[in-house]
């Protein structure tokens, strides 16, 4: 669970690919750096994230069979909201007790 800054979007193959700007981390499962490429296994616009905007995004990391692909993979019905100091505070509280 992160929060994250879109910077760019661009479609590859069958895939949306955005560049993010991670601004904080709240639950960290596998290490994140500053920039990261996130992937929406789809073309079609879900979830809407729009450059520019700041999201509390949860996803997860994807690594094929081969472990020649490491990647951060926003599924379909993954987490990604609009980020309020609101939201910081309700995910922050909750990473305390999990």
């Amino acid at each position: 669970v992160f929060h994250g800054r879109i910077l760019a979007r661009r479609l590859v193959g069958r895939e949306t690919r955005y560049e993010v700007e991670v601004e904080a981390r709240y639950r960290q499962r596998f290490p994140l750096v500053s920039r990261e490429y996130l992937w929406v296994p789809n073309t079609c616009g879900c979830p809407p994230l729009s450059e520019g905007g700041e999201y509390l995004l949860m996803a997860r990391r994807h690594v094929n069979h081969e472990h020649t692909l490491n990647r951060i993979l926003l599924q379909d019905d993954g987490y990604a909201r609009p980020w309020t100091p609101r939201e910081a505070r309700l995910v922050r509280e909750a990473a305390r007790h999990c």
